[in-house]
């Protein structure tokens, strides 16, 4: 039975302490170089110009006011070798100069390894009981750093090596099920409501072969062919999150540490202007007869509710999503904009309590439908799919209709090669008005109404490399 420490794991302590030795010289300078140093936030009442970032307030000494602070939290995963010690490294860099307060949340499998336990020496119930603990652990030393976030005065951004799904990939299933049902742990509130985002760094044994090594890593040991193994796990362990980017290794590792970037930017609605080269787009097919379940790859589904809100201009939607297994939720409200000054359109999401989602309820739509889907989530070769199939009750144009997404920077036959091939795809219909969700909602007829949106987020031909990419993934 293998660890959650099995795909290699790199001397985090030292890591962390140079972290903090950097970002206090870091600081110390910036306070030398400008005494009254002012903080950088998004107002998100306002668009961006092109070029820059959007229309921002200043506040001295970097603290915001409480109601318009946001602390977001991230995992990074992915099998050894995938960029996660850079990836850190070049996040904090990146917000700290943005003006947020950036939180590194160590290892816990490497913090508890290095007190002299040998995972090979333990018995299988003494195996069992450390990985439960392992996450007990976890748990409690996120949640360390959560409270510091919260409490923070300034924007804060947690990046948490692994999370506690991680654990899920080196334990059985039955054993794992068994802890969770031990511990009254459900998946929804550990995968979905802890964590904001995950970001899966693909390891370079799959795809990066020549750059794959273990020579400078004294506890990484692991073959190509296990670290590809093993990357695939960790990416398995985090399907069916609402957020969750893979990584791969289609480009240079500078160009991956970008894109990386680019892709927590883009959840923040954070406009990066020309700093970092948009890579990723949306791209929608429309699916014809479903074939059997078992045709599938590992995947997870979920029930989705989406309700349109009353908005406060007819450029502007608003809708709240309520997504979840076994009548365990998270929720999440939507605002997007439109496209001011040649910029694309942005999405702001905020994620809701129990509390606020009913409240928020009375703002329904009355010219919408209520959208209800079923959304199954599957990996393939390392690009993320999702797959939406109405369910009514609804509009009769959406009975039968089932839609996939995905997100990714291939063209060509590369990116046909990556299609899952048991679907039966009819067609691409990125950017088409008619299987926008917001226009399929719609009670009225659409050759009458005037509610049809007929700006679309992508222009048709995006699969050959054409595309206007929105600032937030995930958009519907």
């Amino acid at each position: 039975m293998a660890t959650l420490l099995s795909n290699g794991q790199q001397s985090l302590m030292a890591s962390a302490s140079n972290g903090q030795e950097q970002q206090q010289q870091q600081q110390q300078q910036q306070r030398q170089d400008e005494p009254e140093q002012q903080h950088v936030e998004i107002r998100k009442s306002s668009s961006p110009k092109p070029g820059a970032m959007p229309s921002l307030k200043l506040n001295r000494m970097g603290s915001v006011s409480p109601k318009d602070k946001r602390v977001y939290k991230i995992v990074l995963t992915g099998g050894p070798c995938g960029g996660k010690t850079t990836g850190q490294s070049r996040l904090c860099t990146f917000f700290e100069n943005l003006g947020w307060k950036v939180f590194r949340v160590p290892e816990t499998a490497t913090v508890l390894l290095s007190g002299g336990v040998k995972f090979s020496d333990l018995t299988e119930k003494e195996a069992y009981k450390f990985q439960e603990n392992l996450i007990r652990t976890m748990v409690q030393i996120e949640n360390t750093y959560f409270e510091l976030g919260n409490s923070s005065t300034r924007n804060c951004l947690i990046i948490c090596d692994r999370g506690v799904m991680d654990a899920s990939a080196y334990i059985s299933k039955d054993k794992w099920e068994k802890m969770m049902a031990g511990n009254n742990w459900n998946p929804v509130e550990m995968r979905d409501n802890r964590y904001n985002q995950i970001l899966h760094l693909v390891s370079a044994a799959n795809g990066a072969e020549d750059f794959y090594s273990t020579e400078d890593h004294a506890c990484r040991s692991e073959g190509v062919d296990l670290a590809r193994e093993l990357d695939y796990k960790s990416a398995a362990a985090w399907v069916g999150h609402p957020y969750f980017d893979v990584i791969d290794n289609s480009t240079n590792f500078e160009t991956k540490m970008n894109r990386m970037i680019e892709s927590v930017c883009q959840k923040l609605g954070i406009d990066i202007g020309d700093r970092l080269q948009a890579t990723s787009r949306k791209l929608k097919y429309l699916v014809a007869i479903l074939p059997p379940d078992s045709e599938f790859p590992p995947f997870q589904d979920f029930d989705v509710v989406h309700h349109y809100l009353q908005s406060a201009g007819p450029k502007v939607q608003a809708r709240l999503r309520k997504r979840g297994q076994k009548n365990h939720w998270s929720y999440i409200h939507t605002q997007r904009r439109p496209n001011v000054h040649g910029q694309a359109r942005i999405e702001v999401k905020t994620q809701l309590t129990h509390r606020d989602y009913m409240n928020l309820l009375a703002q329904r739509d009355d010219a919408h439908f209520t959208i209800y889907k079923k959304r199954r989530c599957f990996l393939i070769n390392n690009q993320y799919f999702q797959l939406d199939i109405y369910k009514e009750p609804g509009h009769p144009r959406c009975k039968g209709l089932v839609l996939l997404e995905t997100y990714s920077s291939l063209t060509g036959d590369a990116l046909k090669n990556c299609m899952p091939k048991f679907l039966n795809i009819v067609k691409e219909v990125t950017g088409d008005p008619d299987y926008s969700m917001f226009n399929l909602s719609l009670k009225e007829d659409w050759s009458t109404t005037k509610k049809f949106c007929r700006s679309a987020t992508h222009v048709k031909g995006a699969a050959n490399g054409v595309s206007s990419t929105p600032l937030l993934l995930n958009g519907q």
